[in-house]
């Protein structure tokens, strides 16, 4: 149906919660990559940093019942949406891009997501889809990373998601 970007971050148990949804992904889609992870503080409180990483991958589902998949992946990931809107998460995944398209809701659905201005979410995606043209600005991946005010946000490769552990037991 379609290729979606989707930003991934955690910080409970990150290392652990990104390793296991990443191959979760890889089991249920196709064609899917992978960035690196990529520690960031929190935005909107204050918390532990958090985990970042990005994946796009082929779906054979429309953007709603990928956001279904998704927020049933992060329920499974003991994912907690009773408190306040911006705090402390087991695993956050969000469908930045769907293609080309531009849409909203149900409930806090939309595409592209505002989160992109954010370099939690921009640096990952950019790394893997530097030549993707986001549908609101009309601009690259890369672009918009390179004239992004957050480039100077304090931001550490952790590990690469793209290479398994061979012991992880997820």
């Amino acid at each position: 149906m379609g290729k979606a970007y989707l930003s991934l971050g955690s910080n409970l148990d990150a290392e652990r919660h990104l390793r296991s949804a990443v191959a979760a992904l890889r089991a249920r889609f196709a064609g899917v990559a992978v960035s690196k992870a990529y520690l960031f503080p929190a935005v909107g409180f204050d918390g532990p940093d958090f985990l970042n990483a990005a994946a796009v991958v082929d779906s054979d589902l429309d953007p709603f019942a990928l956001n279904d998949w998704l927020h049933a992946l992060e329920d499974a990931h003991g994912r907690d949406r009773s408190g306040p809107r911006f705090g402390d998460r087991t695993l956050d995944i969000d469908i930045v891009f769907y293609d080309d398209r531009v849409l909203e809701g149900p409930g806090n659905l939309r595409i592209p997501r505002l989160e992109l201005k954010h370099a939690f979410v921009l640096m990952p995606l950019a790394e893997i889809a530097p030549d993707f043209v986001d549908p609101a600005s009309g601009r690259r991946l890369a672009e918009l990373w390179a004239a992004s005010p957050e480039r100077s946000v304090r931001a550490r490769t952790v590990f690469d998601l793209a290479e398994p552990l061979a012991d992880a037991g997820i």
